[in-house]
Formats: structure tokens, C-alpha cells, sequence
């Protein structure tokens, strides 16, 4: 698929037919995650896989938003191995987690695999939950799978803000 149709056409998906990712494409998507920038080249993404019913389980504890996904991935970063910023106030961990998120959602669309970023969970909770170790951060649950029939963005998805209200020179 052209990246901007990728771009353009992946939204959140809030309704799964519950079939987990078929084992190539999963590779696929986490590969993109894998390959994804982060400062310094630290790589200090760790992504667990949940598929098994236990697992799905777990992640039914931490949130109300797995909406039926069969395949959920949990993205983490070792935050004794990121790059801390001049100035001493911000290091690079959630932003390269993020950076590595973004990229497996919009391989996840390119793949035909619908996904949903979910945020709505505590990540202390999903550490101790899913036994990750101290050293490591929660920043963020991904669901994946298969849109469940007549399943659609939601009404607001293409709902954006021009340009001119969004970037300014300066």
C-alpha cells in the first residue's frame, strides 16, 4: 500500500473478531518496531507478546479496552538505558517507545492487521501484573487483530486541524 493511504486510512480500532495475528505478519510488524529510531541507538524497547489465554487474561485485568484482540503487545523500555537529554530533565525513554509503537501500528496497516493503542491502564499495575522487571516502563498496550464485521473508525477519525493551525514558523 502507498505510505499516505497507510497514513491516511489506519484509525483505531475498537471492535476485533478476536483472531490472533498470523505468525508472518506479526514478524512483519515487529520487525518495523525492531528497525525504529531511537537516540543514540540505545534500542531500549522491549515488546512482549501477548496471544496465549492466560496472557489475554492478564491484559483483561489491567484495562476494559482489549475490545476482543487476539494478539496484544505490551511496549516497555529499559529506563536504565536511555539517553538523557542536556539540561538533565527529560530522557529519551517514552519518546523512542513511542517512536517504536508508531512504527508497528502503521506496519500493522500496511500489513491489513487493525490496531488500537491503548493507554487507558496504570503501567505499575502492568508491570507487576505481566512480571516485568523493575528496570523496565510501560508506555503503552497495543492491540491487534481483525476489525469484527461493520467495524468503522469513529465519527471524529478525519476530523483534523488544517495545517495553518499546527505549524508556525518561527
Amino acid at each position: 500500500m502507498e505510505f499516505s493511504e497507510v497514513v491516511k486510512n489506519r484509525y483505531s480500532c475498537k471492535r476485533f473478531d478476536g483472531r490472533k495475528v498470523e505468525k508472518e505478519k506479526l514478524n512483519q510488524i515487529l520487525e518495523a518496531g525492531r528497525l525504529a529510531p531511537t537516540a543514540k541507538n540505545l534500542q531500549e524497547q522491549r515488546i512482549y507478546v501477548a496471544t496465549s489465554e492466560d496472557a489475554l487474561a492478564k491484559i483483561d485485568t489491567l484495562t476494559p479496552c482489549r475490545y476482543g484482540a487476539g494478539t496484544v503487545l505490551v511496549v516497555a523500555f529499559d529506563k536504565n538505558n536511555v539517553y538523557t537529554y542536556p539540561g538533565e530533565n527529560r530522557d529519551s525513554g517514552i519518546e523512542d517507545a513511542a517512536i517504536v509503537a508508531t512504527h508497528m501500528i502503521l506496519a500493522a496497516a500496511n500489513a491489513g492487521v487493525d490496531s488500537c493503542w491503548i493507554n487507558r491502564f496504570n503501567p505499575d499495575d502492568a508491570k507487576k501484573v505481566l512480571g516485568l522487571p523493575d528496570n523496565e516502563e510501560v508506555l503503552m498496550l497495543m492491540d491487534l487483530g481483525y476489525a469484527a464485521p461493520d467495524t468503522k473508525p469513529l465519527a471524529n477519525h478525519d476530523s483534523r486541524k488544517p495545517l495553518s493551525e499546527i505549524v508556525k514558523e518561527i
